[in-house]
């Protein structure tokens, strides 16, 4: 049976919901049940629920050093008892009234928040060596072959045809990966994914090669999951998607992983994307998926969806001869699109 339209984004005082409310609603030019205006954008019981669930819940979401999780949630069961702006709290007797909730301030499982024994190791400087063999041992070997294209972006290349300009940056130690006098060379399949890696501006000159590997390389896949039998709070796979995913802070970590890999006879790192949250639209907290389920191959494939893998070569691989440059194009950014919703300001 098609759901009735409840209220319209002409119903809230806050702008935010206001927008989100436009975003998510139908339009429709029939009067609203709620403020009886006809131009708003209606919203039916369960896009109410929508509408409260990105707006408080996603929308109140914080990041801690490794992961991160939301101060706000709402069911049937609890009343209100956080306090917001007046123009807000004024919005949120629309929810209690039409939905039925209250909401109220969140308390996490505390491994959301990056309290996983193997992440916490990887931060003791006298245990983290055994997690990162425990990866290298654990995690799948991926054979990159010449039927894999991926993509290499250069800001501003002194020479844009010279195929030398794509290879691994002759400064190395900035990347997540690389370190002093270890350099990698950086690419994606995902080209959008390369625009954001290299914090591009429209102003720039851009200039982008398309590489395939020359030979088969010996990677190892850090996109995928393993198999495992334990909680989250034991978890490798969140531990690592959380070290992945987390800012400079985590390149300490990293670039001994990257190295010991070097060392065991690897010729890269294939790596979830630090921006497949932004190409994705995916918010910066673990998905339910990487857990106790991942075993099953559904909650497997829903959970490798939202990973976008980078590829890390070791060394120099163009000079090497090792992968080839296909093409080099020049690459014209013609429009910047920015997907956003919102959230409260202040809570208490």
């Amino acid at each position: 049976m098609k759901e009735s339209f409840v209220l319209c984004s002409s119903c809230f005082s806050n702008q935010g919901l206001k927008i989100s409310a436009q975003k998510l609603g139908t339009k429709s030019n029939t009067s609203c049940k709620g403020c009886n205006e006809s131009k708003g954008y209606k919203l039916t019981k369960s896009i109410l629920n929508d509408l409260a669930h990105q707006f408080f819940v996603m929308g109140s979401s914080i990041k801690s050093d490794y992961g991160g999780a939301p101060r706000i949630q709402f069911n049937e069961h609890q009343e209100t008892s956080i306090i917001c702006t007046d123009d807000i709290n004024q919005d949120i007797k629309l929810f209690e009234k039409y939905l039925g909730v209250g909401f109220f301030h969140y308390g996490p499982r505390l491994w959301t928040l990056g309290y996983i024994t193997p992440l916490e190791e990887l931060q003791d400087e006298n245990k983290r060596m055994y997690i990162i063999k425990r990866i290298i041992n654990e995690y799948p070997i991926f054979e990159l072959n010449s039927s894999k294209v991926f993509y290499r972006l250069r800001v501003e290349p002194s020479e844009p045809s010279n195929i030398g300009e794509y290879d691994s940056s002759p400064f190395p130690g900035k990347g997540r990966l690389d370190s002093k006098d270890f350099k990698v060379f950086y690419a994606s399949q995902d080209l959008e994914v390369c625009i954001h890696e290299c914090r591009v501006s429209v102003t720039d000159e851009l200039y982008v090669a398309t590489v395939r590997p020359a030979k088969s390389l010996k990677m190892l896949d850090l996109s995928t999951s393993i198999s495992e039998q334990c909680t989250e709070f034991e978890s490798l796979n969140i531990s690592l998607v959380m070290l992945f995913y987390a800012g400079k802070h985590s390149y300490e970590i990293l670039r001994l992983l990257s190295l010991e890999a070097y060392e065991k006879g690897f010729d890269g790192i294939i790596f979830p994307s630090f921006f497949t949250q932004a190409r994705l639209g995916k918010l910066p907290l673990p998905s339910i998926y990487q857990s106790l389920d991942n075993r099953i191959d559904e909650f497997r494939e829903i959970e490798i969806s939202g990973k976008i893998p980078n590829i890390a070569i070791f060394g120099q691989p163009i000079e090497d001869k090792r992968v080839e440059v296909v093409s080099i194009n020049k690459l014209v950014l013609n429009r910047v699109v920015y997907d956003y919703f919102f959230g409260p300001a202040d809570v208490n």
